[in-house]
């Protein structure tokens, strides 16, 4: 393999933590594993390292959830970066999360924590690029409110300074389904309920409509339970009860005063991307996180997917990125 060829793999490595880690419920956590992957290669000056944030369910690979905006030529090219993708602690691709129901609440906060040990060990001092959407946004703001230096530019994207009434509901009623129904039923019938607060009417109507006036069997009926199959086959069910959990107790001002205080402590070149028709995170919270972090600027991004349009707009969001960073 050339040294380009390998720069252009991502590599997966696995972080073993000897020092306990505090999290934030007051309870600690030992021997924990932090699983990662990088792509590209550090320049001589460590100023060409990007921080991809992933979301709920994702990996720690950007390359395989996001192919559109990670690779040759895109907006994350590894010929130019350094990337680095760290799997969110309480998940279940590789770093340590919850066997079963007796697992500490781990918060946002924790996550940028051992965000921080990996950071250490790959002696890593700046980081030119921090971006992600939803939950990945919200570890982005935290990291950035906690070293407002260092970060040159963030690109948070659909999501917010504190999660809502309206997305602790959502999560709630998957909740709901997880703890009243065997674990993979339940589990599948929280993600269907999470496809309606990831997508929008007019997703359905665009792509589920039955035009032959069926008396059963739906296209919307079917596209659920294969969403919900979909995801039972490939994740945890205490991975994603504990990860809604941490998502529900997000707030960037926890420590700081106020949500408004702790923004206005970020130093970084920040651009905050929203999608029109998101109804989990609509654009009201990103406004409110550009009106807050200094000289930020908002971009607002048309797309029929509702909130999943951070993951499927990728030209436009490439574009936007590209002149961000220029």
């Amino acid at each position: 393999m050339t040294e380009t060829t390998e720069q252009l793999t991502p590599r997966a490595a696995s972080l073993k933590v000897q020092e306990p880690l505090l999290l934030e419920c007051g309870e600690t956590l030992h021997n924990i594993r932090i699983a990662y992957t990088t792509l590209g290669k550090l320049n001589t000056t460590k100023s060409n390292v990007v921080w991809v944030f992933h979301a709920l369910t994702a990996n720690g690979n950007p390359a395989e959830w996001w192919p559109e905006l990670v690779g040759t030529g895109k907006a994350l090219d590894p010929d130019k970066y350094f990337i680095i993708c760290a799997n969110m602690l309480g998940s279940c691709y590789g770093t340590t999360g919850p066997k079963n129901r007796e697992f500490p609440l781990v918060t946002v906060h924790d996550m940028v924590e051992a965000h921080k040990i990996l950071q250490k060990h790959l002696g890593i001092q700046q980081i030119y690029l921090g971006l992600g959407g939803s939950m990945g946004g919200q570890q982005l703001l935290e990291w950035a409110v906690q070293e407002p230096e260092l970060f040159d530019h963030i690109a948070p994207m659909a999501t917010n300074a504190f999660h809502s009434p309206w997305g602790i509901a959502f999560n709630e009623a998957q909740r709901m389904a997880l703890e009243n129904i065997d674990s993979a039923k339940g589990l599948e019938a929280a993600r269907a309920i999470a496809m309606l607060s990831y997508r929008h009417y007019d997703t359905y109507q665009n792509t589920q409509l039955d035009v032959d006036q069926r008396w059963d069997d739906f296209a919307a009926s079917s596209y659920q339970r294969y969403q919900g199959e979909k995801l039972r086959k490939r994740f945890s069910v205490h991975s994603y009860y504990y990860l809604s959990k941490a998502m529900d107790s997000h707030h960037i001002g926890r420590h700081f005063g106020s949500a408004q205080a702790a923004l206005q402590r970020i130093r970084s070149k920040a651009l905050v991307i929203g999608i029109d028709s998101d109804i989990l995170f609509p654009p009201a919270e990103q406004k409110f996180l550009a009106d807050n972090i200094p000289g930020a600027k908002l971009e607002i991004v048309s797309s029929q997917y509702g909130h999943d349009g951070f993951l499927t707009e990728s030209e436009t969001i490439t574009k936007l990125l590209k002149d961000f960073l220029s």
